[in-house]
């Protein structure tokens, strides 16, 4: 294709720094510390977050309003059971969850439906 590897490669590792800096940045500014294990455990939020907004898990192209749609899902459902006050905090996790794999499962259901399809015009 002609594109520069390394520039590119370079350009790739300096935005996803600088947007992790960003990120660490109003994270410590919202919990009012700078403590390095705050976060931990929230991988799991990123990537059902993503694959919520209708990211495949198989790889392929992410949809960029679609994983916001996924982060404010994800931030809704949060905000219910906080605010419910009758649940425990683990049962946000535990929601999460779930829903991340029945997405993950329609997924896999939508691949294979689009493979058979492919496969059968052929």
């Amino acid at each position: 294709m002609g594109l520069p590897t390394k520039r590119t490669k370079i350009a790739t590792y300096m935005v996803c720094g600088f947007c992790s800096a960003l990120a660490g940045v109003v994270y410590s500014l919202i919990m009012l510390s700078g403590y390095p294990l705050h976060a931990v455990g929230m991988e799991m939020d990123a990537i059902a977050s993503s694959v919520i907004g209708g990211t495949l898990m198989s790889g392929g192209v992410a949809f960029l309003p679609g994983t916001l749609l996924g982060v404010l899902i994800q931030g809704i459902i949060q905000t219910f059971i906080t605010f419910e006050g009758t649940l425990s905090a683990w049962w946000t996790r535990i929601i999460i969850a779930l829903l991340l794999c029945v997405f993950i499962v329609m997924q896999a259901i939508i691949v294979r439906y689009r493979h058979r399809i492919a496969s059968s015009d052929q």
